[in-house]
């Protein structure tokens, strides 16, 4: 974790990110039990696998969201504009 900020997400994106994040638990525990499943058809695994993948890229983009609003808008006001840009040049190399 970052020792810059603390996560900055009002309560209805952090239950948001916390339900999606239950249901992508849900999501891999299903796969792993279809990987057992030799019946089950690889196209079927890839397609739960995909789900998986948008699911965390909800996520991904409303902690995004909540970083740009919390911390990037306001950088200017605070002196931190070099900073964020450095770390937001970071931050891109995983998105």
């Amino acid at each position: 974790m970052s020792t810059h900020e603390t996560l900055h997400l009002d309560p209805a994106a952090r239950e948001e990110a916390r339900r999606r994040l239950l249901s992508v638990k849900g999501h891999v525990e299903g796969v792993l039990r279809m990987l057992e499943d030799e019946s089950v058809y690889c196209v079927d695994v890839l397609k739960q696998l995909k789900a998986v993948d948008g699911a965390l890229k909800k996520v991904g983009a409303l902690v995004m969201r909540s970083h740009l609003t919390e911390h990037v808008v306001t950088a200017a006001q605070r002196g931190d504009a070099d900073r964020l840009v450095t770390e937001l040049m970071e931050l891109l190399k995983y998105r």
